[in-house]
């Protein structure tokens, strides 16, 4: 199958034009200041793009950042812009036509964002065994990924290998396609429909527990769609198969709990974060007014305090004291059925 992906993205496909679902529709709430960087890509790199959401995490600067999966830069070269110019963007992919296309346009990117070096490099390799690119235990603060990892026949490798190469504190903040059950086996074996993002899909659940089994205890969801077929043999084809992009952040830090508990505590943004002075999302279920006391679950106090968010935060609460569960477990399906505009 690894093959195929290769020849799907690097001979068949010629642009998300080709592809048989919406799973490259950017929604049309993408932030201005994100919009102004995507202005600045090359039309060629820009139109090679396959990825499923925005993958474009808070405080940037001077960050080193991973790309798994980066075709041909489009995401690397944004970012590239966000971390400025003592940051670091590394993309690795396994297609020499994806990599050939972002090798070619580093200088063009550099001297369009007024660099003196470049700030981003591609090598060729795979998101499942990064350890033979010589990336280094703790070595990235922060991993991304756009509608890659459901290609993987590995994915726990991948989860793995993220998770080693993350800092203490780091997060892993990617965009992805979930189904709303597990994909039958003949289904996963039709190449056209693992290529289209659609069959090598994890059902969210059993994405869940890969996550917390490589480390990632408390995945959080950011936001997510349905998926829209375009191809009526497709749509026929799986079914009543529901497929969503789904982006989520997920934070190495060892002392998360399973569930989220009730320690009493309590944080106050300081609306300090360029973008998001007057509001920070965590994710689907915590955003944070500025200057509002917000109650807060252990992990979510963990995840604010013990990562780059903190300086950012005032912490109430020592928690020493358990005064139960924050709130209850929610073991539904996560994502909303109702599509969301999109442009």
């Amino acid at each position: 199958m690894r093959d195929a992906v290769k020849d799907y993205y690097g001979k068949t496909l010629q642009g998300s034009h080709d592809l048989q679902t919406d799973a490259c529709c950017t929604d049309a709430s993408v932030p201005g200041f994100v919009k102004q960087g995507l202005s600045k890509i090359h039309a060629e790199v820009a139109g090679r793009y396959y990825g499923c959401g925005l993958v474009m995490p808070e405080l940037l600067e001077g960050m080193r950042i991973l790309d798994l999966g980066s075709g041909a830069g489009r995401d690397c070269f944004l970012l590239s812009q966000l971390v400025g110019e003592h940051g670091y963007v590394l993309g690795v992919d396994m297609t020499d036509e994806q990599l050939e296309i972002a090798n070619k346009y580093i200088d063009y990117h550099m001297d369009e964002f007024g660099y003196s070096k470049p700030n981003v490099e591609f090598r060729k390799g795979y998101i499942e065994h990064l350890d033979e690119l010589g990336l280094d235990d703790n070595s990235f603060d922060i991993i991304i990924s756009n509608c890659v990892i459901n290609l993987s026949q590995d994915k726990a490798a991948v989860l793995r290998e993220a998770y080693r190469i993350l800092k203490p504190g780091g997060e892993m903040y990617f965009s992805d396609v979930y189904a709303d059950r597990r994909v039958p086996q003949e289904l996963i074996a039709d190449p056209i429909l693992y290529g289209e993002c659609l069959s090598g899909a994890l059902y969210w659940n059993d994405f869940h527990s890969l996550a917390k089994q490589a480390g990632f205890t408390d995945p959080r969801l950011v936001e997510d769609r349905p998926l829209a077929i375009d191809n009526s043999d497709v749509e026929k084809r799986i079914g009543h198969i529901d497929f969503f992009s789904a982006t989520y952040r997920l934070f190495k830090l060892p002392e998360l709990e399973t569930h989220c508990e009730n320690y009493g505590q309590a944080v106050i943004y300081q609306g300090s974060i360029p973008h998001y002075k007057e509001r920070l999302q965590l994710d689907k279920r915590n955003g944070f007014m500025c200057g509002l006391i917000h109650q807060v679950s252990g992990n979510t106090f963990q995840m604010l305090r013990n990562t780059r968010f903190a300086k950012h935060f005032e912490f109430m609460g020592a928690g020493d004291t358990h005064f139960g569960i924050f709130e209850n477990s929610d073991t539904n399906l996560p994502f909303d059925k109702q599509k969301v505009g999109c442009c």
